[in-house]
C-alpha cells in the first residue's frame, strides 16, 4: 500500500523517483499531486491530479490526515480499476 511508509517511518526507506517511459507503460493510472500543468502528459494513459495540502514542514499531527486521505483516494482507485484483488 502507498502510504504504509507513512504510517512506519524510518521502516520504509522509499524515495520519490522520477518518472521513466517504461514506469508510465507499465501505469494504469497517473496520479499527480501538487505539479498539475507542470507535470508531463502521457498520451494514452489515464491523469489524475489530486489536489491535497503540502505536508512540508508541517508537524506529524498535521500529515495524518494528509497521509488518510491519500491513502482513501489510493483504496477508492484501486476498487474502481479492473483488477483481481491481490494482482
Amino acid at each position: 500500500m502507498t502510504t504504509q511508509p507513512l504510517r512506519n517511518p524510518g521502516r520504509f526507506k522509499e524515495f520519490p523517483k522520477p518518472w521513466t517511459d517504461k514506469t508510465v507503460k507499465a501505469a494504469d493510472v497517473v496520479i499527480t499531486m501538487g505539479c498539475s500543468h507542470a507535470c508531463p502528459i502521457f498520451p494514452g494513459k489515464r491523469h489524475e491530479e489530486w489536489v491535497l495540502v503540502d505536508p512540508a514542514s508541517q508537524d506529524v499531527a498535521a500529515v495524518r490526515p494528509i497521509r488518510d486521505e491519500i491513502e482513501r483516494r489510493v483504496r477508492s482507485l484501486l476498487n474502481a480499476l479492473p483488477v483481481p484483488a491481490g494482482a
